[in-house]
């Protein structure tokens, strides 16, 4: 009996004893520091993309930046991105340079409309962007959002990334113009002059400041997304449904709690809702109480209106406008018809109203 409960005990000993060491020996190798490679020599705003948002995940957070071409070094790595001739998500292998590589948003997933092709910064965007995305939502409680912003930084701060590595133009023919304050350009910038003298451990520290540079780029227009652009699409996603409140048409938008950015949202949600060119003028305050009248654009950064207001209250002002268009206390037409004011709603909403009627007849 004695000799049964010593064995047992030895057994305890022994299992408590191999837990401790297997603790160890996990906590150390959760420790060691991950690798994340790339190519050394002149660097792209792409890899400098890429690394930064690898970075912005658990678990490369503290991971080492390794710049070479050496492919045994490359094979120690464990994370590859714009070296090595191999796009392999199984082997976090993100190469964009070999021959038959031609991937593009939509044809890793169909269901996005995007067909410029993939730098090393799309691809690690594409599979590794919306959980970064998510874990910045979760901070305001907007996880549901994550697709949205997802696509929206994917158009607005990735895609010319993308395009510029690839050597994609951003239209066919002559520019009119140079345009050399881009965020490529300006990684571009960061490299050694060609007469400059550089050792590998200047280029290293030249590549973090690319890193920074860029990494505060996506940060910002991250943060514009949430702090501003989601709260503006609240706002008018609401007028917009509210919209046959103000008018049976459905042609008025109304904002009862002063003005923000609306034109693209509102482009957006008339396409979801299928209902086309439906909206036509938008009411709002401005700081002084008066309501303003905007025709909305043809198209978001058009100057061309769907329908400007009435031809014949164009450049007139107060008591002059007042009596032309028959309607109380105006204040103003711009000249080209694209907004105008007056002191009450009720003369705001018969301004827009008018002008439908016109344009109608």
């Amino acid at each position: 009996m004695f000799s049964n409960i010593v064995t047992n005990s030895t057994r305890v000993f022994n299992f408590v004893l191999y837990n401790i060491q297997f603790r160890r020996f996990s906590s150390i190798m959760s420790n060691k520091s991950l690798k994340i490679g790339t190519h050394d020599g002149q660097f792209h705003c792409d890899e400098a993309l890429a690394c930064y948002l690898l970075k912005k995940l658990d678990e490369y957070k503290d991971a080492e930046i390794v710049r070479t071409r050496n492919p045994d070094k490359l094979a120690d790595c464990d994370i590859v991105v714009d070296v090595g001739a191999i796009y392999d998500h199984d082997k976090k292998r993100y190469d964009h340079h070999q021959r038959e590589f031609a991937h593009s948003l939509k044809s890793l997933d169909i269901s996005l409309p995007y067909v410029t092709k993939l730098s090393s910064a799309g691809l690690i965007y594409y599979h590794y962007g919306e959980g970064i995305i998510r874990n910045e939502l979760k901070k305001a409680g907007m996880e549901n959002l994550t697709r949205c912003l997802f696509i929206k930084m994917y158009e607005n701060c990735i895609e010319e990334v993308d395009a510029v590595d690839n050597g994609i133009s951003i239209a066919e023919g002559t520019t009119r113009y140079k345009c050399n304050s881009a965020i490529s350009s300006r990684i571009s910038f960061l490299n050694p002059r060609w007469n400059e003298e550089s050792s590998p451990e200047d280029s290293d520290k030249r590549f973090e400041s690319a890193m920074k540079l860029v990494g505060e780029h996506f940060d910002d227009r991250l943060d514009y997304y949430i702090t501003s652009w989601i709260p503006a699409r609240s706002i008018v996603e609401s007028a917009f449904h509210d919209r046959f409140k103000a008018h049976e048409s459905g042609e008025i938008l109304v904002f009862t709690k002063g003005c923000c950015p609306w034109k693209e949202h509102l482009t957006e949600l008339e396409e979801e809702e299928g209902v086309g060119d439906l909206v036509k003028f938008v009411l709002f305050t401005d700081q002084h109480g008066h309501w303003r009248v905007q025709s909305v654009p043809k198209e978001v950064n058009s100057f061309e209106s769907r329908i400007p207001l009435h031809q014949d209250w164009r450049g007139l002002r107060d008591d002059v406008l007042s009596q032309v268009s028959g309607i109380d206390s105006c204040i103003f037409v711009h000249a080209s018809g694209f907004i105008g004011g007056n002191k009450t709603y009720e003369g705001a909403i018969k301004m827009a109203l008018n002008t439908i009627k016109a344009v109608n007849q």
